[in-house]
């Protein structure tokens, strides 16, 4: 007989590794772009102060790129990770109370420090802004936040991004370069402000971001009203944006020859693997549109209107409209069928249903139904059809849409025009940074002067995680090459903020004691690799 012998475990001293990650490379970026500097001289402390605001925001900087937690949690994670080797901060001092004053201390001066820390990430790192992408969007808060503090962001009931009503919401603003689409500028909004009424301020904070060099913001059709485009061309600030139904009817999109449109030489990046015969196509044609204002003095703008034509966006509508058109037929016959029955047993009945199902499958604008009363048997009666000629006038605008602008033909052709407006898609790539690897989603805090401020830490987060990615693909391109191997799930793939700080996330540091300097277990080669990309060296602590 086999007898198992039972171990008994032995209490002991927890293991002294911590992990180190990507923190060095953090600390490295923060200092290139001078935050601690930067927010030390906006608010000062007293030299009893046994941290300052700098060092306090830094280490909420590292905590969103390395591991995002609740602030009542950072020392603990500070604690678990080597922070106090790689900013110099002791982890028992970050109790949420020390970070809540810090965010408290900065919060009346972060349109300066967004200020600052942009112009000096532009000048470090050579970025070109001659070209800004800008957009809006919308952060979801629990709390009901009755009393707002005034002179920042308030939470506010509005038009959420990801769809939750019941909750309140403060609304972030990014502007990004064209040049590895990095977040130089950021601001954040009231719950409910409208985002046509932010453009200007936006504007005007850019062109100072900029310097004398013409600035060209770029947006989406929210940009459009005849008081920013106004604004823009009187500050010499060219603009791309498209043009809703209000400025550019269904007829005229409707009315374009897809023939007399010229062919543009542009490859989406969903079809840069495919063969050319499976490309989607770029047609462009242009006119000019006259713009007036409000006002009878007011002058009237003259704008460049450059029609675009996408074969890929053509098929997407068609197909859709063939979906909905299927599935409203069905839900007519399932109706037709349950004429007279306990669900439809009156002409009324009927009517409200083909509201419902006009309504459901979008199929208003070109359902034409009739419905009565038999007389001999009292039930309801309906006859429909779909009006074709309302489908094909629909039809004629598949794939069309237009593009306002007042760059000169000179500066930028309509082929141009378009190339420069695809680049807006960086925006919202990096939206979806700032709520995805960031962590941003849902938010509680004790009051929205936090608020304020934590959006003004995500966005320095999200500054860093895009400004690596950045010189990762340019030492990359340096040296003639675009991927890494293994870089992702065990392949080569080109290399993403997200890629490169997850491949960091396994260095570990074992802290140093009396004599002995702390220790780094041998990083991977790929974990090498990227830190020479980076230009960091690890075992340079602060």
């Amino acid at each position: 007989m086999t007898w198992l012998v039972r171990q008994r475990a032995q209490w002991g001293q927890a293991s002294v590794e911590k992990m180190l990650g990507a923190l060095p490379v953090v600390a490295g970026f923060c200092s290139r772009l001078r935050i601690r500097e930067l927010v030390d001289a906006a608010c000062p402390v007293r030299d009893v102060a046994e941290l300052t605001h700098g060092q306090v925001i830094e280490v909420l900087v590292a905590n969103r790129l390395t591991s995002p937690a609740p602030l009542v949690h950072v020392r603990d994670w500070a604690r678990a990770w080597a922070v106090g080797e790689a900013f110099g901060v002791e982890p028992g001092l970050l109790n949420d109370d020390r970070i809540g004053r810090a965010l408290d201390a900065i919060a009346p001066h972060l349109d300066q420090l967004t200020g600052s820390i942009g112009l000096t990430a532009i000048e470090a790192f050579g970025l070109d802004v001659a070209r800004l992408h800008w957009d809006m969007t919308s952060i979801s808060l629990h709390g009901d936040y009755s009393r707002p503090e005034p002179g920042f962001a308030t939470p506010r009931f509005g038009h959420p991004k990801d769809r939750r009503p019941d909750l309140k919401q403060v609304q972030a603003g990014i502007a990004v370069s064209a040049d590895g689409a990095i977040p130089v500028f950021h601001r954040a909004y009231d719950g409910a402000a409208g985002e046509v009424a932010q453009v200007i301020g936006a504007m005007q904070a850019l062109q100072r971001l900029a310097g004398p060099q013409r600035t060209l913001m770029i947006g989406d059709s929210k940009l459009i009203s005849y008081a920013n485009l106004a604004a823009m061309t009187t500050e010499g600030v060219g603009f791309i944006a498209p043009a809703s139904k209000v400025f550019v009817s269904a007829a005229t999109l409707a009315a374009l020859d897809l023939a007399t449109a010229t062919a543009v030489d542009y490859v989406a990046a969903r079809d840069e693997g495919k063969s050319a015969d499976r490309r989607g196509t770029w047609h462009v044609s242009e006119d000019a549109m006259t713009l007036a204002g409000p006002r009878k003095k007011d002058p009237i703008l003259t704008l460049r209107r450059v029609f675009v034509h996408s074969s890929a966006r053509a098929q997407a509508a068609a197909c859709a409209r063939a979906k909905k058109l299927d599935r409203a037929r069905d839900d007519l016959a399932r109706l037709e069928r349950g004429l007279g029955s306990r669900h439809y047993p009156t002409e009324q009945a009927v009517a409200d249903r083909l509201t419902a199902i006009g309504r459901a499958r979008r199929v208003t604008a070109y359902l034409t139904a009739r419905t009565g009363t038999d007389p001999g048997t009292g039930k309801p009666t309906l006859s429909w059809h779909f009006d074709q000629q309302a489908i094909d006038a629909e039809a004629a605008t598949d794939g069309w849409y237009a593009l306002l602008t007042n760059l000169p033909p000179e500066t930028a052709d309509a082929g141009q025009v378009l190339r420069h407006y695809k680049g807006q898609e960086a925006v919202e790539r990096r939206y979806q940074a700032f709520k995805g690897p960031l962590a941003v989603t849902s938010l509680y805090l004790k009051n929205n002067r936090r608020i304020h401020a934590l959006i003004t830490v995500i966005c320095l987060a999200l500054l860093i995680f895009c400004l690596i990615e950045r010189q990762v693909r340019q030492a990359l391109a340096a040296r003639g090459q675009a991927t890494i191997d293994g870089l992702y799930a065990g392949r080569p793939a080109i290399p993403t903020g997200r890629l490169v700080l997850d491949a960091l996330a396994g260095i570990r540091l074992i802290p140093g004691t009396g004599q002995s300097p702390p220790t780094i277990p041998q990083p991977t080669d790929l974990q090498l690799h990227l830190l020479d990309l980076l230009n960091i060296d690890p075992r340079d602590l602060r």
